[in-house]
């Protein structure tokens, strides 16, 4: 169990209306410190209580967790390459405004593409996705900013499978092995997973099935959403990342590690490659030291890792349940980690 004050910040959540169930882990490379749930898996009387057993819509840890790690190995392959122009893995990737875009642009959010478009309206699969993220116009010029975007990343796991042979869930899954870490919940999950969203344009109530649209346009299986999971198994992913920053591990080698964490040059951006960093703005508050890494989830999940502090913190929520309109765990979720922080010393 958590110190009070970070599970009284846990159940604020609740009682705030942040979400309807949160489960917490918080760790080191040799193992759990804490864990703990709060909630249900709904607002509605007698919904099933949260458990560290819940199954959460990951969203964009899909991100760093599936094709960030997933870039990392097939680089080491030499399958691929940072320095690859889009252009070489994708032929509808034209015009002199983007021909010098790399993959690594592509990871680190400063390509000159937009951050969304609602493509799932008229697209289906990866060959009308291709078209429609090609045939957009890029909105700054390369390299000179960073704009967080879900369509550099669909189009990184395009480029992922090409390189990989094979589909992205099949290249996961010797990194997911023995871990509840999937693309889709299982059948045999749907009693233990956190709903999203009521989806007015799917007409139903989302539960394993993936939240975002575009990535539900593309079966699920995306480059920038669609891992569902549990915190033991997004924890147990952390540790395995610490592991790394100290030696060469199954995840990929120490120097990669180190190269995909460390911070870009791009004007005015937090981002590594695939990861974000620490900013006194960050979602993880303002305790961790400059060398944590992590990302976010709009279903509201988050996984932060700090080497230096020998630290990893997962939280997985469903603030989107019944309606992504919720925005109160963006001023929790600071507030959560320092506390954390805090009370390790």
């Amino acid at each position: 169990m958590p110190p009070v004050s970070v599970r009284q910040l846990l159940d604020a959540g609740v009682a705030e209306g942040a979400y309807p169930a949160a489960v917490l882990e918080v760790g080191r490379e040799g193992g759990v410190i804490w864990r703990d749930a709060t909630g249900h898996l709904t607002y509605e009387p007698g919904a099933e209580a949260a458990s560290e057993e819940t199954v959460f819509d990951l969203a964009s840890l899909t991100k760093v967790i599936v094709t960030t790690t997933l870039a990392m190995q097939l680089e080491e392959r030499r399958a691929l390459r940072l320095s690859d122009p889009v252009s070489a893995w994708v032929t509808a990737w034209l015009g002199r405004d983007r021909a010098h875009v790399r993959v690594r642009d592509l990871l680190e959010h400063c390509s000159g593409l937009t951050a969304w478009m609602p493509f799932y309206r008229d697209q289906r699969g990866r060959a009308d996705m291709t078209e429609a993220i090609c045939a957009l116009p890029l909105e700054y010029v390369p390299w000179t900013r960073a704009i967080y975007s879900d369509l550099g990343f669909m189009l990184l796991g395009f480029i992922l499978e090409d390189a990989g042979g094979t589909e992205l869930d099949q290249q996961f899954a010797p990194t997911a092995e023995g871990l509840d870490l999937r693309f889709g919940a299982r059948a045999e999950w749907r009693a233990r997973t956190a709903p999203t969203e009521m989806d007015l344009w799917r007409g139903r109530l989302l539960c394993g099935e993936v939240h975002d649209e575009n990535a539900w346009a593309l079966g699920g299986v995306a480059g920038h959403a669609g891992l569902f999971g549990t915190a033991p198994a997004v924890g147990a992913f952390a540790r395995r990342v610490l592991a790394t920053y100290r030696a060469d591990t199954g995840l990929a080698r120490r120097e990669t590690l180190a190269r995909f964490t460390t911070r870009g040059t791009v004007p005015r951006s937090s981002r590594a490659v695939g990861w974000d960093t620490m900013l006194p703005t960050s979602s993880c508050g303002t305790r961790l030291s400059p060398r944590a890494v992590g990302h976010t989830g709009f279903t509201g999940t988050s996984l932060w890792i700090d080497p230096e502090r020998d630290l990893y913190v997962v939280l997985l929520t469903n603030r989107v349940h019944p309606t992504r309109e919720n925005v109160r765990l963006a001023m929790l979720r600071p507030r959560l980690h320092d506390a954390v922080v805090d009370e390790l010393g």
